[in-house]
């Protein structure tokens, strides 16, 4: 298996959200909002990152949406759909998808990534996702969301059962003998017979031990339960970051976490979002940066925001600052966002017009107005400063943000040598340097 180089290389990630990251990027005259229900706009941008050579695409998901018709259709289409069709059209880029422990069945997503492993030849990964909120709760017969910790501790017996499901068949363990009539290897199949306190599921998985054993594993809350989740399972995290310091910070924790639990910290690949906001000058890109701020709904950005922070802000004057917030232990939400939001708010001191401005680029991910040699800059000093291992990239419209990422961005990165100038692998764990897990039963 192709090793990471002995300089480190940046690992880039295409968030994939509708025709753009930006909260008005629909209404912007550089993008077709019909594209977000158009497979082809995403298989567009698939094989333009693929040319590119970046690591993986992404698909974030939710199984909610708001009945006023605001914000809250991420995509139009359930990730596994999705990425089979971008798996028909790509050959390299790994395929990324995110599915709730807290709304499905560790047997049925064992099955569906390990089926997309072996329709994409090892490019798949499940970003895991334990689902804040009760809107979603709510659409699968609960009145409310479980609680936090609870929520964290369905995820962790979720993820020993679907790793012993992708082992329970040993690598080589199908034969498909014809002379002998032997189908699988005698022994080589195995019953997990879990039992625990949210699942019991005997197995074995009805599909063979795919390209990869594992999908990869990737992770993306940033509460203390999430890092500990990370730490333990993770092999990439998508993190939220506002400053250097506050990267720093999460990195070094979370690679210390990776180690204390016995595993190997350069396994474990932090990749912060950017919203690149890209122009050939400063001033062309904070233009740009304010057509699409001008185009945000006040209104329905303060509906957002009241569903992310867990408190009602509809009538709150917009050119005040926050009300009070509860603290944080008070929240059974997304913990991580609720401290982002709050604390960037309280640092610079925004009013909520200006912080649903903020917010509206990239929903607390950093927000980056310059040039492609600023970005590129930026991008460099997170890397090498310990922050981060690569980014999700995530364009305020599409496809036109990442076509400017790709052609201004890339070729700078690359002159630097900090970002590779082609595939050296096939799979996903290949991309990010990272090992195919032997099978539990591989000693035996």
């Amino acid at each position: 298996m192709p090793e990471e180089p002995a300089e480190r290389q940046l690992h880039f990630n295409l968030f994939l959200m509708g025709v753009g990251h930006h909260e008005a990027a629909w209404r912007h005259p550089r993008t077709d909002p019909a594209a977000a229900g158009d497979v082809a706009h995403f298989q567009r941008l698939a094989r333009a990152a693929e040319a590119a050579s970046f690591d993986s695409v992404f698909l974030a998901d939710g199984v909610e949406a708001r009945s006023d018709g605001g914000w809250g259709l991420i995509s139009h289409f359930e990730p596994f759909t999705l990425l089979t069709a971008l798996a028909a059209v790509t050959t390299r880029i790994g395929l990324i998808g995110t599915v709730s422990t807290g709304f499905s069945e560790p047997y049925n997503l064992a099955r569906q990534f390990a089926s997309l492993d072996h329709i994409s030849r090892g490019r798949a990964g499940w970003n895991i996702v334990t689902s804040a909120g009760d809107r979603a709760a709510q659409n699968f017969g609960r009145s409310a969301n479980q609680d936090h910790a609870v929520r964290y501790e369905r995820a962790a017996e979720f993820l020993d059962v679907v790793t012993a499901l992708w082992d329970s068949w040993e690598d080589g363990a199908l034969l498909l003998d014809r002379a002998s009539g032997a189908f699988a290897a005698p022994g080589r199949v195995h019953d997990i017979d879990h039992v625990g306190k949210h699942f019991q599921v005997r197995g074995p998985l009805n599909i063979p031990r795919s390209p990869q054993g594992h999908p990869l594993l990737v992770q993306a809350g940033s509460s203390d339960n999430g890092r500990a989740f990370a730490a333990r399972w993770a092999e990439a995290v998508f993190t939220a970051q506002q400053t250097l310091a506050e990267g720093q910070a999460f990195y070094a924790d979370l690679k210390r976490q990776a180690a204390a639990a016995g595993r190997d910290p350069a396994r474990v690949k932090i990749l912060p979002g950017v919203v690149p906001v890209l122009g050939s000058t400063e001033a062309e890109a904070r233009a740009l940066d304010e057509e699409l701020d001008a185009l945000i709904s006040p209104a329905r950005a303060v509906g957002v925001l009241s569903t992310v922070l867990g408190v009602d802000l509809t009538g709150h004057p917009l050119d005040e600052p926050l009300p009070p917030l509860p603290p944080v232990t008070e929240i059974n939400g997304a913990k991580s966002r609720f401290e982002l939001i709050r604390d960037l708010a309280e640092r610079d001191r925004l009013t909520l017009r200006q912080l649903v401005g903020r917010l509206g680029g990239g929903r607390g991910h950093q927000v980056v107005v310059g040039t492609p040699e600023q970005l590129a800059d930026h991008i460099e000093t997170w890397f090498t400063r310990g922050a981060a291992d690569g980014f999700n990239i995530m364009p305020p419209v599409l496809p036109g943000g990442l076509d400017d990422f790709v052609e201004q961005v890339v070729p700078i990165l690359r002159a630097r040598g900090l970002f590779r100038e082609g595939y050296t692998g096939s799979t996903l764990r290949e991309h990010y340097g990272l090992p195919r897990p032997a099978g539990r039963y591989a000693a035996a």
